[in-house]
């Protein structure tokens, strides 16, 4: 048997090339003035500029560290939903997910695309979906990333397991494709957005799935909450408790066919907890590199964010479970990388 796939389920393009970020000053700025608002023609990046952002920084760490294949997608505290109106995110949204696609197109071997949604906050999610099917159809895409809370931390939309939501999830159950639940920057200054306002989300949503009795309408939804799945692991009994008290069936039973988490938590004693209380079948690869911790941890002399490292570490995995980890339940959560990948003969 050929070792395991390391398929990472959790990456952005947070190197895009600084053009990309220029033209987003821009249009924030003609929100204010709308002779500064730029076309979406004058963003300007090569493929040599992109070739250069990848191979320097994601692709050099994968090769490093003995990463194969990176879900990628556009920047998540770029996303910034709150900032001027659906227009304005249907552009950016856009912009960013064609960016995306350019990587997979050069780096084809490496990079599959999750798409951003151009959600706005109040505005029904149905205008999502146009951009939603482009991703899939036209670009390929696996899965999207959906923010539970377009507004930037002041959580004005209603939960996950609001009706408001279900033509996102006709079409996601249409393409057999998973969200990532996963908050853009916060505009709110009582949270950080990534040591607070990720977290806060990743532990939201999970309790508001457990109220809510949304895999009864939709049996084959997937969502993968993110960070490890924010407080949920450490507060395990109290959640099993609090589904016990709401008359709900066991989490085994009420979430766990549906819901998922990823790796992306940055020290061995985190994983090890991860590993030991949720089920091997519900935990994915990830490392979110690049992104919210880049540092090298002093303790470790690794980066925080090489958490294959910890993964090979944990006592609580034996060889057949990593390779669910590393590999098979990444497939089985995402179809269509499964069916890409059989076509590479993988």
């Amino acid at each position: 048997m050929r070792p395991p796939l390391v398929i990472d389920v959790h990456g952005h393009y947070t190197t895009a090339p600084k053009a990309l970020e220029a033209w987003r000053n821009r249009q924030i700025a003609g929100l204010n003035d709308p002779a500064q608002t730029p076309s979406p023609s004058e963003l300007r990046i090569s493929d040599d500029e992109i070739r250069e952002s990848i191979e320097t920084n994601q692709l050099a760490k994968m090769r490093e560290r003995g990463g194969d294949l990176t879900i990628f997608s556009p920047r998540a505290s770029f996303m910034a939903h709150h900032i001027g109106d659906f227009n304005t995110s249907a552009t950016w949204a856009a912009i960013c997910n064609e960016l995306v696609y350019r990587v997979t197109q050069l780096f084809p071997d490496h990079f599959v695309g999750a798409a951003m949604l151009p959600q706005s906050p109040g505005v029904d999610p149905r205008t999502c979906i146009p951009e939603l099917r482009k991703c899939i159809e036209q670009y390929g895409f696996v899965g999207i990333n959906l923010n539970p809370d377009p507004s930037g931390g002041h959580w004005r939309e209603p939960p996950l397991t609001d009706r408001w939501w279900y033509p996102i999830y006709e079409v996601m159950v249409e393409y057999d494709i998973p969200a990532m639940v996963h908050v853009s920057t916060s505009c709110n200054a009582c949270f950080h957005t990534t040591g607070a306002h990720y977290i806060n989300a990743d532990t939201t949503a999970f309790m508001q799935l457990i109220q809510g009795d949304l895999f009864k309408d939709f049996p084959t939804l997937r969502f993968i909450i993110p960070h490890g799945g924010g407080a949920a692991p450490y507060h395990w009994g109290r959640y099993r408790g609090l589904a016990q008290e709401l008359k709900k069936p066991p989490l085994q039973q009420h979430l766990l066919g549906n819901v998922f988490f990823d790796t992306c938590v940055y020290h061995q004693p985190g994983i090890d907890l991860l590993t030991k209380v949720v089920p091997v079948d519900n935990i994915l690869f990830a490392s979110e590199m690049i992104g919210a911790v880049r540092g090298i941890d002093p303790e470790t002399g690794h980066h925080y964010d090489d958490t294959k490292r910890y993964v090979l570490a944990t006592p609580h995995l034996d060889e057949a479970a990593r390779r669910k980890v590393f590999e098979t339940n990444a497939r089985r959560v995402f179809p269509r990388l499964d069916a890409k990948l059989k076509a590479r003969g993988l």
